[in-house]
């Protein structure tokens, strides 16, 4: 399987050879379960005070001659704050009344991490590039015009200045794409505003390169657009929100180290 070659005027200056790695058969399934798996490495264990609800005078005193016995009194059996006078107070501690503790409080010992073969891991990344060779995946959620993949030469990783990664993105036919996700950048609602900056944008392309030499900077703050190295690369990358398609434009030398380290193999 060979792919086009372009410069970064977006000219055909030849062809190159795609790695083992595309031929890879789609399994959506697989590479949902390696998104996830990947994403819950994020989560933070979280658990509340052991002694919250508990921190408070009250006691129940079931005995029937007890002191302070509620019993044959007109209140319910259950403990109460102690109050001078021997008198009792609001009713604590058990979960159902104001202020008591919680029935099933969060545990910092619950496994919140999903587990994943470093194999199995591997085979839904290689899954996920072969489909972003499949035109019909990418145009569900990208715009662009061409054919798949677009691998530019290794000049591309040298580009140092904003305004020449748009021009070498733009020649390449993935000016639509762009202006998607910097269009579609909108807040949040509710509270849901105060995270992460409080906007959310959908994702454009991703550019995967073997050696940074200025492009990382110069595309980073891109809207929607990822720069990665092509040893870096996961499933969240290639397939965000767990559904395959990404848009990627290769360099050159990023598609020879693939092949050459034998990654995700």
């Amino acid at each position: 399987m060979k792919a086009q070659l372009r410069t970064l005027k977006g000219d055909v200056s030849g062809e190159v050879a795609l790695p083992e790695q595309f031929l890879e058969p789609y399994r959506p399934d697989l590479i949902r379960r390696a998104y996830h798996a990947y994403r819950t490495q994020f989560l933070q264990p979280k658990g509340t005070y052991p002694l919250a609800g508990l921190q408070t005078t009250a006691e129940y005193f079931g005995r029937r001659h007890a002191w302070r016995q509620t019993i044959n009194t007109g209140r319910s059996r259950l403990p109460r704050e102690k109050l001078s006078g021997g008198r009792l107070g609001n009713v604590r501690i058990v979960p159902h009344s104001n202020k008591g503790r919680r029935a099933h409080p969060p545990k910092p010992w619950k496994v919140i991490q999903e587990r994943i073969n470093r194999k199995e891991n591997n085979k839904a990344i290689r899954s996920a590039l072969h489909a972003s060779l499949e035109k019909t995946l990418v145009a569900q959620r990208h715009r662009f015009d061409g054919t798949l993949p677009i691998v530019v030469s290794q000049d591309f990783a040298q580009v140092k200045r904003v305004s020449d990664a748009v021009d070498v993105l733009t020649a390449l036919g993935l000016s639509s794409d762009l202006d998607r996700a910097k269009d579609g950048r909108k807040m949040r609602s509710g509270r849901a505003r105060l995270r992460k900056g409080g906007y959310r944008t959908p994702k454009s392309v991703l550019i995967v390169y073997a050696k940074d030499q200025g492009i990382h900077k110069a595309a980073r703050n891109l809207p929607g657009v990822d720069v990665v190295s092509v040893k870096e690369l996961n499933a969240e990358l290639l397939a965000p929100g767990g559904q395959a398609g990404r848009l990627i434009v290769w360099t050159q030398d990023a598609l020879d180290e693939l092949q050459q380290a034998k990654l995700f193999e």
